[in-house]
């Protein structure tokens, strides 16, 4: 009987080792799997692993980006902001709102400057022609009313003269010089907003840039380990904003020099016109 259980027990054996086997195996795997895992950050980690480097660690851990408050955050949020013009007024700071406002009140007053000078520019060998023969062959009257049918300073200047004819030379030379005056105001009135932006565009950009640098430094003192990514965002908010205040200055200034110069040109018509109108009506006295 003895004989009988022993061949008995021996195949129960074998059974329950193939049995508990795979389990055995399935566990151990597990194992080896949890140790290469914790190897792996261990490896990875700035405070565990040993020869291991900031990027490793920046690449295990996950960063958490915080949301864009204010107004900011608006923009950033909204479709502008999703285009290359709107993430870059995002990256440039709160200085991007100052360069925003110095910028719509340029283009606002070049707009306005440029509309008006284009419309006093007028035909003024003509329009001085005209007045010359009408003043001969029907008198000062027909020809001040030649005059108020032209808008512009040419005009106006000649129209103050012709109101004096019957005054005198000195007269008519003083009521030219005081309409002068008030045109000039006229075609000269808004350039002081015009130079300012040309001015103040580029302090704030540069502003901004120190702004930058400073975000840039803080965020070196306040990590034990530099990288580049600590202080990109504020070299970044430096350039854009320096760039930004050129963009906006330098059309300004194009257009200041070009309101200067057509203002130039309006004085020399003005007194070219002027002295003909004096010497005409000299001639017609004498």
């Amino acid at each position: 009987m003895l004989n009988n259980a022993i061949p008995r027990l021996a195949i129960f054996g074998v059974l329950v080792l193939l049995l508990v086997a795979p389990v055995l195996a399935q566990d151990e795997a597990a194992d080896e799997a949890g140790v290469d895992k914790f190897a792996k950050i261990q490896a990875t980690s700035d405070s565990l692993g040993f020869g291991s480097s900031a990027a490793d660690s920046l690449k295990e851990v996950p960063q958490v980006i915080q949301p864009i408050e204010g107004m900011m955050g608006y923009v950033d949020r909204s479709p502008l902001g999703k285009t290359g013009a709107g993430e870059l007024f995002v990256k440039g700071g709160t200085f991007m709102w100052w360069l925003l406002t110095v910028a719509i009140v340029g283009f606002v007053f070049l707009i306005e400057r440029l509309w008006t000078l284009n419309r006093a520019r007028i035909n003024t060998r003509k329009l001085i022609g005209t007045v010359i023969t009408t003043l001969r062959n029907d008198g000062v009257q027909a020809a001040s009313e030649e005059c108020q049918k032209v808008r512009g300073p040419i005009a106006a200047i000649l129209y103050a003269g012709l109101q004096k004819a019957d005054k005198g030379s000195e007269a008519v030379e003083k009521a030219i010089g005081t309409a002068g005056t008030i045109e000039m105001s006229f075609l000269e009135r808004g350039l002081i907003w015009v130079s300012s932006v040309t001015t103040i565009a580029p302090l704030i950009g540069f502003l901004g840039t120190v702004s930058g640098m400073i975000n840039a430094f803080e965020a070196i003192a306040a990590s034990e380990q530099v990288n580049a990514k600590l202080v990109a965002s504020g070299i970044s908010e430096a350039l854009i904003t320096t760039a930004t205040g050129l963009i906006v200055a330098i059309p300004a200034t194009i257009g200041y020099n070009y309101f200067i110069s057509s203002i130039d040109r309006f004085v020399i018509e003005m007194e070219e016109t002027s002295a003909e109108l004096i010497e005409e009506l000299e001639r017609m006295k004498g």
